[in-house]
C-alpha cells in the first residue's frame, strides 16, 4: 500500500506492506543469454564490418576487427596486451613450446607484450576467420580491482598468455559492443562503459588472476612486465641482464627465472625477438635493405642478423620481404 501526504514543504511517502506476496524471481531463475544466438549475430554483424580480408580498425578506439578467408602459415608476430574473441574459425598461438588454440568458444588474453607465432587453422570464404581484438586497458584493470577490492591471489607461475572459456556473460558484452559500431552516435557514450564490463568479465573469470596480477605493485608479473618494458623502450641498445633486474627490482637469478616463466624465453632472447620484428618491419613498411635495417636494430654483424632472421622467419631477409610484398605467405 503506498500513502503520499505533505508536511509543510515536505512530500513525504509511506509504504505499507500488503498481505499478499509478490514472487521475487531467484538468481537461478534468470535465464542466461543463449549462447549459440549470440554468436550466430556476432557473426554476421562482423561479416558485414570486415566485408574484405584483413585488419580494420574500428571506430572504438582499441577494438580491431580481423577477417581471414583461408587458414595462414604460421606467423611471427608481436602480441600486445589484449584480448581476443574469435568469432568464426579456429586460430593456433605458439610460445615457446606452449602451444594454444582458442576459438568461439575460448578466448586468448595476453597479459603482457610476447612475440609468438600465430596460425589460423580454420577459415573458408564461405566462413571465413573473424576476430575481435580488444586491447587490454591497465588503468582500469586497475580501477577495477580498488573498486572489486579483489586480491591478486597466489602467486602466477603461468605464461602471459592463456586461453579461457567464453561465458554467456563475456559474449554478451562484446556483442553489445560491436552492436555500438553500427551506432556510432551512441557509441561515444556506451562503449567505455561496455570495455569496462568486459575487463571485468575477464577479471572475474576463471583465469582472471592472471591479468589481476599485472597490476599489483611488485607482483611477480608486474616486475617482470617492467623488464619488458625496458626491453622494448631500448631493444636497439646493448642492454645487461644488470639493468633489467634493477628495474625490476629482482636478482639477476630470478628475473631470469620469472622472465622465462612468463615468456617462455630468456630476456635475452625476447630482445633478439624485438629487433627481428622491428627490422622486418623497417624492410616492409620503409623500404629499407636488409643491411640497413639490421643495423638500425642493434645488429653489427649483417650475417648473423640473416642467420637470426631466416631462423625466426624461414626464409633469408630480401627472400621473404618479397615474398610478402608479392602477397604470399612465406615458406
Amino acid at each position: 500500500m503506498l500513502i503520499i501526504r505533505q508536511s509543510n514543504s515536505l512530500i513525504i511517502v509511506e509504504i505499507g506492506l500488503m498481505s499478499a506476496a509478490i514472487p521475487i524471481p531467484s538468481p537461478a531463475a534468470v535465464e542466461l543469454p543463449n549462447l549459440d544466438e549470440q554468436q550466430a549475430e556476432l557473426a554476421a554483424t562482423v561479416t558485414r564490418l570486415a566485408p574484405q580480408e584483413g585488419i580494420h580498425p574500428s571506430a572504438i578506439p582499441g577494438l580491431t576487427v580481423i577477417r581471414s578467408n583461408s587458414p595462414s602459415m604460421p606467423t611471427p608476430s608481436v602480441y600486445e596486451p589484449s584480448l581476443c574473441v574469435v568469432v568464426q574459425g579456429r586460430k593456433r598461438c605458439v610460445l615457446g613450446e606452449d602451444v594454444y588454440y582458442y576459438d568461439a568458444l575460448n578466448y586468448l588474453a595476453v597479459s603482457v607484450t610476447l612475440p609468438a607465432i600465430g596460425h589460423v587453422l580454420e577459415a573458408t570464404p564461405e566462413k571465413p576467420y573473424l576476430c575481435l581484438r580488444l586491447e587490454l586497458d591497465a588503468r582500469i584493470i586497475g580501477e577495477l580491482l580498488l573498486q572489486a577490492g579483489r586480491s591478486a591471489g597466489p602467486p602466477s607461475t603461468d605464461r602471459g598468455l592463456y586461453v579461457a572459456r567464453t561465458s554467456p556473460q563475456l559474449l554478451d558484452a562484446v556483442l553489445r559492443l560491436t552492436r555500438l559500431l553500427e551506432e556510432p552516435s551512441d557509441a561515444a557514450i556506451l562503449a567505455p562503459l561496455v570495455l569496462r564490463e568486459i575487463h571485468y568479465r575477464v577479471l572475474t573469470g576463471e583465469l582472471g588472476h592472471r591479468l589481476r596480477e599485472l597490476c599489483v605493485v611488485d607482483s611477480q608479473v608486474n616486475r617482470v612486465a617492467r623488464a619488458i618494458d625496458l626491453l622494448r623502450k631500448r631493444f636497439a641498445e646493448s642492454l645487461r641482464i644488470e639493468d633489467l633486474a634493477a628495474v625490476s627490482h629482482m636478482s639477476e637469478s630470478s628475473l631470469h627465472h620469472r622472465f622465462k616463466a612468463v615468456t617462455a624465453m630468456s630476456p635475452m632472447q625476447f630482445q633478439k625477438h624485438l629487433r627481428l620484428h622491428e627490422a622486418r618491419r623497417l624492410m616492409l613498411t620503409e623500404g629499407l635493405e636488409a643491411a640497413a635495417a639490421a643495423h638500425r636494430v642493434g645488429y653489427e654483424s649483417p650475417s648473423q642478423f640473416s642467420r637470426e632472421y631466416r631462423r625466426l622467419f624461414g626464409a633469408p631477409p630480401r627472400r621473404e620481404i618479397e615474398t610478402v610484398r608479392g602477397g604470399l605467405q612465406p615458406a
